[in-house]
C-alpha cells in the first residue's frame, strides 16, 4: 500500500499518500481507546467489536450519530483542532446514555477541502480523548478529501456509535408521577448547538476571539465557545446502577423547550424555577450582546444544563450524592414533574 500512488489524482487535488500519514499520525490516538470488544486494527474496510452480553438477558443495540455543526468555524478561526472531536463524541454518546444504554464503540468521518495529516490527526486525538471520557472503543473512520467542495483550509466533523442495554433496563417513563424530582447536571459551556446565532450575535469573523473577556472570568471569547462538550457516560452509568432513573434529556439544540419534553409522558410537564437555574456567563452575555429574548435563550441553548434526569422524590439525595462521587459535583435540583399538557414551565 506504501507504493500506492496517483499524479493524476494529485493533480486533481486528492494526495492519497497523504491519506496514508494521516493514518499513521493517528495510531497513537487510537490506541488509547482499545477496550476488551476490540479485535479489528486500523485500516481495514471495516471495525470489528465483539459484543460481551454476559449477565444480559436480551441484550438491546442503541445507536446515534451527529456532529460538531457551525462550531466547527470557532475552531478553523482559532486554529484550533484537538477538541472538536470530543464534541463530536459527546453529541453521540449523550443520547445513547438516555435510553440507559452505555456506549460500545465509535465511528468517525472527517470531510475536508485538503489533507493535511498534521490537522487531521490533531482532531482525531480529540475524538480518542472523547471515547476515553466515554468508555467508548473508536474502531474505524474515514478521512475524504473533497477539493472544489470544501475551502482548502476547512473540514467538516461527524460521527456514530453504538451501545447496548439489557431490555429490562431500558428506561421507562411510565412509572413517572407528580412530585417526582429533576435534577441537572451542568453544562461546560455552549456545547455544540445554537452556534449559527452564536456566530450571528459576536460576528465571530470580525471580532478578536483571543482577547480576554472580563464577564467570561478574563477567558477569550474563543476558549470559552471552543469548550467541550461535556461528556456525561460515565456517572450516568454509575447512577443506573444504583437508582431507579425515570427519564434523561440530553439539552441539545432547541434548549429546556424542545428536550426535556422528550423524555416525558403524556399528562406531566416539567415545573422550573429561573432562579433555580444556574445559567453560565457566557450565556449571560449572550443575550445582552444579542438582545435575545429570555423565551428564545432557553428554547435555542443548554443556559448551563447539559442533561437533565427525573428521579422519584426519595431517590433524589442518593442520585445526587452517586452523580457528585462520580465526578459530577456540580449535580443539583432543577425542578419538579407535576401534572400538566404545558411541557415545560419555567416560572
Amino acid at each position: 500500500m506504501n507504493n500506492s500512488q496517483s499524479k493524476s489524482y494529485a493533480a486533481a487535488g486528492v494526495d492519497i499518500t497523504a491519506g496514508y500519514k494521516a493514518v499513521e499520525l493517528m495510531k497513537q490516538h487510537i490506541m488509547r481507546t482499545v477496550t476488551d470488544g476490540v479485535c479489528s486494527d486500523v485500516g481495514g474496510f471495516g471495525g470489528l467489536f465483539e459484543l460481551d452480553v454476559k449477565g444480559m438477558e436480551k441484550p438491546v443495540l442503541v445507536s446515534g450519530t451527529d456532529g460538531v455543526g457551525t462550531k466547527l468555524k470557532i475552531a478553523f478561526l482559532m486554529d484550533k483542532h484537538d477538541t472538536v472531536g470530543i464534541d463530536c463524541v459527546a453529541m453521540c454518546v449523550n443520547d445513547i446514555i438516555c435510553c440507559g444504554a452505555k456506549p460500545l464503540f465509535f465511528l468517525d468521518y472527517i470531510a475536508c477541502g485538503k489533507n493535511v495529516p498534521e490537522k487531521i490527526a490533531q482532531i482525531v486525538s480529540g475524538v480518542a480523548e472523547g471515547c476515553v471520557q466515554s468508555g467508548a472503543a473508536l474502531i474505524g473512520g474515514e478521512t475524504a478529501e473533497m477539493p472544489g467542495f470544501y475551502p482548502i483550509d476547512e473540514y467538516d466533523l461527524a460521527g456514530f456509535s453504538v451501545g447496548v442495554v439489557d431490555k429490562k433496563n431500558i428506561l421507562d417513563n411510565s412509572t413517572m408521577k407528580a412530585g417526582d424530582v429533576i435534577i441537572a447536571l451542568p453544562s461546560s459551556g455552549v456545547h455544540s448547538n445554537g452556534f449559527s446565532l452564536v456566530r450571528k450575535v459576536f460576528d465571530v469573523e470580525n471580532c478578536d476571539l483571543k482577547a480576554p473577556v472580563e464577564k467570561l472570568g478574563g477567558k477569550s471569547l474563543g476558549e470559552t465557545l471552543l469548550t467541550p462538550t461535556k461528556i456525561y457516560v460515565k456517572p450516568m452509568v454509575a447512577l443506573f446502577e444504583q437508582v431507579k432513573v425515570k427519564a434523561v434529556s440530553h439539552i441539545t439544540g432547541g434548549g429546556f423547550y424542545e428536550n426535556i419534553p422528550r423524555s416525558l409522558p403524556d399528562g406531566f410537564g416539567a415545573k422550573i424555577k429561573r432562579e433555580d437555574v444556574r445559567v453560565l456567563p457566557i450565556f449571560e452575555l449572550l443575550a445582552e450582546k444579542g438582545n435575545i429574548p429570555e423565551r428564545d435563550m432557553f428554547n435555542t441553548f443548554n443556559m448551563g444544563v447539559g442533561m437533565s434526569l427525573v428521579v422519584s422524590a426519595e431517590d433524589a439525595e442518593k442520585s445526587l450524592a452517586v452523580l457528585r462521587e462520580n465526578g459530577e459535583e456540580g449535580a443539583y435540583i432543577l425542578g419538579e414533574i407535576i401534572e400538566s399538557d404545558e411541557k415545560v414551565t419555567i416560572i
